[in-house]
């Protein structure tokens, strides 16, 4: 048998070749192992491991059989060993970006989060950069070094310690293409069979269980055949597209300020947990607010969040921000209903005007003037994560424009930041807490209590200027945050309570009695008719999905989420009963909240099949609708509702 391997090539070059193989097997395996390793609730075994070990079997035979061929030299070998190293190296970044990614998020690395991430290299290049140990910086540069360097020094070593003649073939006799053939269709088959991974481990995902490399070459496939199968989308005109407001005997020209509290879990404020002092003042107001307990986004990340909360409509329930761009959303928002009737819309924020393209989509909200964090001067102030510094930043500007329109309705936003990862919220001017021994969670209590010391003063700043009695405050969590519970950490693909479930409160002094509680479902959709009735407009010419929560709501509402990541997974909650659709990459979860709050119990296997089926068939009917009304006709809502306006 070693004769004839020995027959395919040369010594040298079998020393060159393998030189660079046996550590990238180890190192791609070590990764592997390491990602296993840090999930408690995976057990490390073969199956897991299958995939990886068959893909470096066969990415040997490969180059083994490309060597094979190109024995005899000239410009073939050397772009063969060009593609070796090259190759190599882009397989030991994937492999490496995937470990550090699945460690940070808790889920796989594949082709369409790729995709997102390099159009927008200045936005997530941070986050990136920022949030890798030195340790790993330190392994993968030495990997990279040592696949573009290490093969060559290495054979010359050996070459040296046998005294090899320099350009020796070795003795080997010249042998036919076929042989080379046969360790390609070898390769070939081992790779497939790396493929061939139909069924989850015990607690771990499909794509989870595949090769990190593998995973994302064959998402990618499954992403352009998709896209190929089904190149006519259907279109659909949203029910709001030409929506605008009327007056009423009711309304009241009070102003409207939206408070964006980021990654904000409902468990992680005082009012929904009293064992937290993280936001004592949000617990004051929520003793004279409306209330809703059981409040919930719609996908658990910022822009999409903030999509719902404005506009009053599902968002686009695709990776990127299309909302963003001109057109991009299918119906007025909150902003341009009120400009219309005569408001000034202006959006202030802690963080970039690059991050979640916040710059496009406050323009599609709206507002007519936009205060990110290029504007403001950040002297004095601590940075609290990648994009931004600490939320008491907004408080000058928001003086200067609060007393150059306090005599006239305005609507206003402030879009804080101190609560998204990575969480630099100790050792802030505010001191700091110990809220847990646990470091990263403490670090994002310390958040949640910066975004409540942020909120008073900016609820004090009101009152200073006299504003306060005549303003309707929205405080809402755009979305919660993971932290390893469920296997996932952050929020994007974090479809569980912790990721889904977030505060909801509307402070009106004057207007609400206060002590008010919404007690069945509700989510995003919810706050614009709300603000509207509060208001005392109506709404004609168009139907907002949502309802207004001064009123009672459905008891058999059905609340429909979906994670950001395409495909990724889609959840429905009816009253207590919650039903998780991971599309076949992992399998349906089912849980009862009235008794398993925590999501620690999956009953899917207890429910009849055609309950499941029927769950699963109205998500993936409700994800289809919502996007049908996007990729539908766009209006200039902007002209239409000035026109409909001069009309009456």
């Amino acid at each position: 048998m070693f004769s004839s391997l020995g027959s395919l090539l040369s010594r040298r070059d079998w020393v060159y070749a393998l030189s660079l193989l046996i550590p990238f097997v180890f190192y791609d395996l070590a990764l592997k192992t390491a990602s296993i390793s840090s999930q408690p609730e995976l057990a490390l075994s073969l199956y897991l491991m299958w995939s990886n070990a068959l893909l470096a079997l066969g990415y040997a035979l490969l180059w083994v059989g490309l060597f094979t061929a190109t024995r005899k030299g000239g410009v073939l070998r050397r772009a063969v060993v060009v593609s070796f190293h090259a190759i190599t190296m882009l397989v030991v970044i994937v492999s490496t970006c995937a470990y550090q990614y699945f460690q940070e998020t808790g889920t796989t690395l594949d082709y369409s989060i790729i995709a997102l991430w390099l159009p927008q290299l200045k936005e997530v290049g941070p986050v990136l950069t920022g949030s890798v140990p030195a340790l790993l910086w330190i392994v993968l540069s030495v990997a990279l070094l040592y696949v573009a360097l290490g093969p060559w020094f290495l054979t010359r070593a050996v070459e040296r310690w046998r005294r090899w003649p320099r350009l020796s073939s070795g003795g080997t006799p010249e042998i036919s293409f076929p042989a080379s053939v046969g360790l390609w269709l070898l390769a070939l088959g081992f790779s497939s069979i790396s493929l061939l991974i139909s069924q989850s481990a015990i607690g771990a995902s499909k794509p989870f269980s595949r090769d990190p490399f593998i995973n994302v070459l064959l998402t990618g496939f499954e992403e352009a055949t998709v896209e190929e199968a089904n190149p006519e989308v259907l279109t659909e005109e949203h029910p709001a597209s030409h929506a605008s407001l009327v007056q009423t005997p009711r309304t009241e020209r009070r102003n409207v300020v939206l408070i964006h509290l980021e990654s904000t879990r409902a468990g992680a404020t005082t009012p929904y947990n009293h064992n937290l002092e993280t936001t004592p003042f949000l617990n004051e107001l929520a003793e004279s607010s409306l209330f809703a307990t059981q409040h919930y986004t719609t996908v658990p990340h910022t822009s999409k969040a903030s999509v719902s909360v404005n506009c009053g409509i599902e968002p686009h329930l695709v990776q990127p921000t299309t909302e963003a761009k001109p057109d991009g959303i299918p119906a007025p928002c909150l902003a341009d209903l009120l400009k219309d009737q005569g408001y000034k819309t202006v959006f202030f924020q802690s963080s970039t005007q690059d991050f979640e393209d916040f710059d496009g989509l406050v323009k599609s909200f709206g507002y007519e003037e936009y205060y990110p964090l290029e504007s403001i001067n950040a002297e004095g102030f601590e940075q609290t994560n990648y994009f931004g510094y600490e939320d008491d930043i907004m408080l000058k500007p928001s003086q200067e424009w609060l007393r150059e329109h306090e005599n006239e309705p305005f609507m206003a936003e402030y879009l804080l930041g101190t609560g998204h990862h990575d969480y630099q919220c100790l050792g802030t001017s505010h001191g700091d807490k110990d809220f847990s021994e646990d470091e990263l969670i403490n670090s994002y209590l310390n958040c949640m209590r910066l975004q409540d010391i942020f909120l008073k003063n900016l609820v004090d700043q009101y009152k200073e200027l006299g504003l306060y009695d005549n303003t309707i405050f929205v405080i809402y969590g755009d979305h919660g945050e993971g932290f390893g519970k469920h296997g996932r950490f952050q929020h994007d693909d974090t479809i569980w309570e912790e990721g889904l479930q977030v505060p909801l409160l509307i402070h009106a002094p004057g207007l609400l009695q206060g002590g008010e509680r919404v007690e069945r479902l509700s989510n995003h959709t919810d706050i614009l008719p709300t603000v509207l009735e509060m208001l005392g407009y109506e709404v004609k010419g168009g139907e907002y999905p949502g309802y207004s929560l001064l009123h009672q709501l459905p008891e058999d509402r059905t609340l429909m989420f979906s994670c950001f990541h395409q495909d990724a997974c889609l959840a429905s909650l009816k009253a207590s009963e919650k039903y998780i659709y991971h599309y076949d990459s992992q399998p349906d979860e089912f849980f009862d909240l009235s008794n398993d709050p925590l999501e620690k119990s999956n009953l899917a296997s207890e429910r009849p099949k055609e309950e499941i089926d029927k769950r699963r068939e109205e998500l993936l009917e409700w994800h289809s609708r919502v996007n049908a009304k996007y990729e539908g006709r766009t209006v200039d809502h902007h002209n239409e509702s000035q026109e409909e306006g001069t009309q009456s």
